[in-house]
């Protein structure tokens, strides 16, 4: 093999698509983003529809492992009135966009999919 194909060849080779791949990266993408959220506690996870340079959807796909911290007061959610959901709220998905956007700097979130509804908080007495 080493007649035939020069070290030389490979480094280039590797070199360029690693500079083309680096370039791609400059452009604008749209993608689905799962975001760990954490509403008083509560661990949910929420898929988004994301829009932003490459390297930034690259960065939060790989960096991003910490769970994101949402107050319930900032969301608007109503009861749950489906049999056997007692005792859970559905969130608003406008909201949830509306409290996740200011999170993420250098991405928008375009839409958000299916929530998971959450426990309705005890009340203190």
């Amino acid at each position: 093999m080493r007649r035939y194909v020069s070290p030389v060849f490979l480094a280039l080779l590797v070199a360029s698509f690693i500079l083309w791949y680096i370039a791609k990266l400059s452009y604008t993408y749209t993608t689905d983003q799962t975001v760990r959220v954490s509403i008083d506690g509560q661990p949910i996870e929420v898929t988004c529809v994301v829009e932003g340079i490459g390297t930034n959807l690259f960065g939060y796909r790989v960096y991003m492992n910490k769970r994101l911290r949402i107050p319930l007061a900032e969301l608007r959610t109503t009861p749950s009135q489906e049999k056997g959901h007692e005792g859970k709220l559905i969130i608003d998905p406008q909201s949830l966009q509306d409290a996740l956007a200011p999170r993420f700097s250098d991405i928008k979130i375009i839409s958000i999919k299916h929530i998971p509804e959450i426990d309705q908080p005890q009340s203190e007495s």
